[in-house]
């Protein structure tokens, strides 16, 4: 009987109650005491030996800032409440040229460390060079397609470091995905041809580019920019955005390179229209194309992408 003194025709239903596993928090960025570091592949793999599936990776090279957290937000979204969410961090000295700044790449090891446990990570792998390397390390892996454009061109020897060093990541850490960030649109799609043809059972996903209030890619290298450029820079994005309203390929790489050879410092490295799969430079709209560029502000080079959808 109510309250109010009428009687129900059918009694309420009951709801079932749920019971969650208590191995791991539903909101695990709560607690900030699970996360294991290990130094070593073996003590990665000794981690791992029973660890919940799925196995989720996120490779880094440190410096994690918000477009980090939302990769592992992502990871942890994709594990679920049971997963393992694996951040790797290891500043790769085979990815960098000779010209490039490997020394001075920064390395706030602590605060990468605090964030990790913040957002609830099981197992944080960080490695030396000398423990993912031999002294004589003879064995590379290099993509002779993809890697050729864009980046490639004026890295050579970059995606070769970028692959080898990503074989060896699932090779210790033997993922069932992995989570990788669009900004760098050319390596995920590398990636992706890597464990296409060398059949690594993984999954690779692709997150959103993630940005300041003023549309600039958050980047590690951001750092590294002087106020002025720092001010300049979102005009990269800018730029992209506007000229792919332009009709053809060849008119958005002509208002592009205008836009962005008018700002203050900038100096194109590349500013290409290539299909989104391939890579391969675009005549016709018909497949759905990426306009890729990198610029340099001062000395501080900055990449940054835009996807654009196949045309009628």
């Amino acid at each position: 009987r109510l309250a109010f003194g009428r009687r129900l025709s059918r009694p309420l239903p009951m709801r079932p109650r749920r019971f969650r596993s208590p191995r791991k928090p539903l909101r695990p960025e709560t607690d900030s005491s699970s996360v294991k570091i290990a130094a070593t592949i073996a003590g990665a793999r000794t981690a791992l030996r029973r660890a919940d599936r799925p196995v989720v990776l996120v490779p880094t090279m440190g410096a994690l800032h918000a477009g980090h957290a939302s990769l592992i937000q992502r990871a942890r979204q994709t594990a679920g409440l049971n997963g393992t969410v694996v951040v790797s961090i290891f500043v790769n000295p085979i990815q960098f040229g000779p010209k490039e700044d490997l020394a001075n790449y920064p390395r706030p090891e602590r605060k990468d460390a605090s964030l990790c446990r913040t957002l609830g990570v099981d197992l944080l792998f960080r490695p030396t060079p000398g423990e993912m390397y031999a002294a004589d390390a003879s064995v590379t892996i290099s993509e002779s397609t993809l890697s050729e454009t864009l980046c490639g061109r004026s890295r050579p020897s970059h995606f070769a470091g970028v692959c080898t060093v990503v074989a060896k990541l699932f090779n210790i850490i033997q993922p069932t995905v992995a989570i990788f960030g669009e900004k760098d649109w050319q390596q995920l799609a590398i990636i992706r041809r890597m464990v296409r043809d060398l059949d690594f059972p993984i999954r690779i996903v692709g997150h959103p580019t993630v940005r300041e209030k003023d549309g600039l890619a958050l980047s590690s290298r951001n750092a590294y920019l002087t106020p002025d450029e720092r001010r300049v820079a979102p005009g990269i994005r800018n730029a992209l955005v506007a000229a792919a309203e332009r009709a053809t390929p060849a008119t958005i790489i002509r208002d592009a390179t205008r836009r962005i050879s008018a700002l203050p410092g900038a100096r194109i490295d590349y500013l290409e229209l290539v299909d989104a799969q391939t890579l391969s430079p675009l005549n016709r709209l018909d497949r759905p194309a990426t306009l890729a560029t990198a610029v340099f502000l001062g000395k501080t080079r900055l990449i940054d992408n835009l996807q654009i959808p196949a045309r009628a």
